[in-house]
């Protein structure tokens, strides 16, 4: 697969980074494994330490962009950035060592369990059952000991963590704007960790022309190039979505994904 196509495929992967907190990691996973599809077994831990990258990058840059009244919901959260931190390196060593089958169909089963949840229990979508609304905001939506389970799922799997955190903070009453906004710097906690073992451990498990670790180097840069221009762009003048549309939006983006990593 050309770089050009990366490049496009970037430009997917900066839309879903403002419009849904993914980082690209949704995005990322299954075309990483088609690009490296020939590296066999390697080709999962190759795809998912190169999401980590890219997914890394493009929430520094979301997160720069959002203001800090958004932001402000995550003040004082520094046990839960610190627990998901070491989730997060948990995780990608232990995507280092398992059989590849496991974080590919623990990936596709982990998105069907999430949509039957969206779509079963209320509070994701508006007007499907109530809103669990309180003053503790994002503090009783994201608890601090769900930091370690998280982040550990999120980086052994390579999909950034917002496929839980999004739904918690739904559920607490937030907007889904705010929510998959400030999924970013949550990702941000996760991906660095994971990226660290990765570029750090990775080459005694996967050692090829053009890795770094087991990070895909050239590929996460093509697709870079497509995301930061649109993330830039998309902060700059946020399209204005309604809740339903943005909400049903994202749960389509969860089964094309367990769809492409599932059929690779």
């Amino acid at each position: 697969m050309s770089l050009l196509v990366l490049f496009f495929v970037g430009l997917a992967a900066g839309v879903t980074t403002v419009l849904f907190g993914f980082g690209g990691g949704f995005v990322t996973v299954p075309i990483i494994l088609l690009v490296d599809a020939a590296r066999g077994p390697d080709a999962l831990r190759i795809a998912v330490a190169t999401s980590a990258l890219v997914m890394l990058v493009n929430a520094v840059i979301a997160t720069s962009s959002t203001r800090r009244s958004v932001l402000a919901h995550l003040r004082g959260r520094r046990a839960l950035f610190s627990l998901l931190a070491l989730g997060g390196a948990a995780g990608a060593v232990g995507a280092l060592f398992v059989p590849d089958v496991v974080p590919r169909w623990g990936f596709v089963i982990y998105i069907g369990i999430t949509v039957v949840d969206l779509l079963l229990r209320p509070g994701f979508f508006p007007g499907r059952g109530p809103v669990r609304r309180s003053k503790g905001g994002s503090n009783r939506a994201l608890p601090d000991g769900w930091g370690i389970p998280i982040g550990g799922l999120a980086s052994f799997l390579g999909v950034g963590g917002s496929v839980m955190t999004v739904p918690m903070m739904r559920r607490s009453g937030m907007n889904m704007g705010v929510a998959t906004t400030l999924a970013n710097p949550l990702t941000i906690a996760i991906s660095a960790p994971a990226m660290i073992v990765a570029f750090a451990f990775g080459g005694g498990i996967a050692s090829a022309p053009g890795l770094i670790g087991t990070v895909d180097v050239a590929s996460a840069l093509a697709l870079l190039a497509g995301a930061i221009p649109v993330i830039v762009l998309l902060r700059r003048r946020p399209p204005k979505i309604s809740n339903a549309v943005h909400s049903w939006a994202y749960l389509t983006l969860l089964v094309v994904a367990a769809i492409a990593v599932a059929i690779t």
